[in-house]
């Protein structure tokens, strides 16, 4: 997009082998995080969620909305990085909450395996307003699955 202005995120590697998010490729929304155990130690994951340190603590502007998103490729083998907000005011490690899905068993997770994604957006201000009746609209009250199952 022409006229965006980038965001600029400081980033501080906390210990030796820590690698700061990354886009590996022009059209990737998300910056690929890291595993970074402590030296020559790999994490368990299993089906009981466990934090996998990044080595990585960010600074990112007022307005900014970081995310920690999972990566399909994991995803789709049952190995499970929960979704995560990182609030503009955090300084300390990033690290991604993860856990195998029953039928995936257990998946070893060592220093510089790709764990998750880091998706940066803006905010815009809000606030919410109680009111009595809200605006119908075609869907209305219907939830989950009410728009078809396609």
């Amino acid at each position: 997009m022409s006229g965006t202005k980038t965001a600029r995120i400081r980033v501080r590697l906390l210990r030796e082998g820590a690698e700061p998010p990354r886009r590996h490729s022009e059209g990737a929304s998300g910056f690929d995080l890291r595993a970074c155990p402590a030296d020559g130690e790999t994490v368990e994951v299993g089906p009981a969620p466990v934090l996998v340190p990044t080595g990585v603590a960010v600074a990112a502007p007022p307005g900014t909305d970081l995310q920690i998103r999972p990566r399909s490729g994991l995803s789709a083998r049952g190995v499970i990085a929960a979704f995560g907000t990182i609030d503009a005011d955090y300084r300390g490690e990033l690290f991604v909450t993860m856990y195998c899905l029953p039928s995936a068993g257990t998946h070893v997770v060592g220093r510089g395996d790709r764990i998750a994604q880091l998706v940066v957006s803006a905010l815009i201000p809000a606030s919410f307003e109680e009111a009595g009746e809200l605006e119908p609209t075609a869907r209305g009250v219907g939830g989950h699955g009410s728009t078809g199952s396609r």
